[in-house]
């Protein structure tokens, strides 16, 4: 395997932690069970009871994400953690455009930063 440059590598870190500071961000807000959060729960139709277990699942899929050893397992739980944060808004009839956008910074962050995964997933040239 090619030696990566580091631009792509820097390029990919910084990609990574856009959604680690929102996720950490909304995790923590969840946490804090601050009364906005209290209210979307409500509007979605969630018990209050799950936000605080869904602030620790968040949080810890997003630190997985975020040690570059369990970067990739981290990466597959986000992404089932944000399907369900789009299904959540498509089921309210809301556009999930944030979830979409983080789950694709989630895996183009990490495909830029580590060549093994890149190399799984080749993207051919015409």
């Amino acid at each position: 395997m090619e030696p990566q440059s580091n631009a792509l590598t820097w390029t990919g870190r910084v990609l990574s932690a856009l959604p680690v500071l929102l996720l950490v961000m909304s995790g923590g807000m969840k946490a804090s069970q601050a009364p906005e959060v209290v209210e979307g729960f409500a509007k979605y139709h969630f018990s209050a009871d799950l936000i605080v277990p869904l602030a620790v699942v968040e949080l810890t899929c997003t630190l997985l994400y975020a040690i570059p050893q369990t970067a990739v397992l981290g990466a597959i739980l986000l992404t089932g953690y944000l399907g369900g944060a789009v299904a959540t808004h498509v089921a309210a009839g809301e556009p999930p455009i944030g979830p979409i956008v983080t789950g694709v910074l989630v895996w183009t962050g990490l495909g830029l930063r580590d060549a093994r995964l890149r190399a799984l997933l080749p993207l051919r040239k015409l």
